[in-house]
């Protein structure tokens, strides 16, 4: 197998332009980014345990798919942390939350 072309290459590339991926967390965060991030790891857990969909996952929600989206891939801008954990609750009734 050889290498893809500079035309090849050039195609890939531009198509991952405005690609957004996921974002990791800060090498030193705060209390709260840290608190924020669990709960986006629980929603990562929740989908890979179930074995759902991103679409299903936010049918269970309620929310449309690309929300859903943002939150597997940490881009949480646009959520306040008050409605991450409501949105949690809603796939985990029993949350518990430890703040220390």
């Amino acid at each position: 197998m050889g290498f893809p072309s500079k035309k090849e290459i050039k195609r890939v590339l531009k198509k991952l332009e405005n690609v957004e991926g996921t974002l990791g967390m800060l090498e030193y965060p705060t209390p709260l980014q840290k608190f924020r991030h669990d709960i986006q790891q629980k929603f990562v857990g929740y989908k890979l345990d179930k074995k759902i969909s991103q679409r299903e996952l936010a049918e269970l929600l309620g929310i449309d798919e690309g929300k859903v989206s943002k939150i597997l891939h940490n881009r949480l801008d646009e959520f306040s942390t008050d409605r991450l954990i409501n949105l949690y609750s809603k796939i985990n009734p029993k949350i518990k939350l430890k703040v220390s």
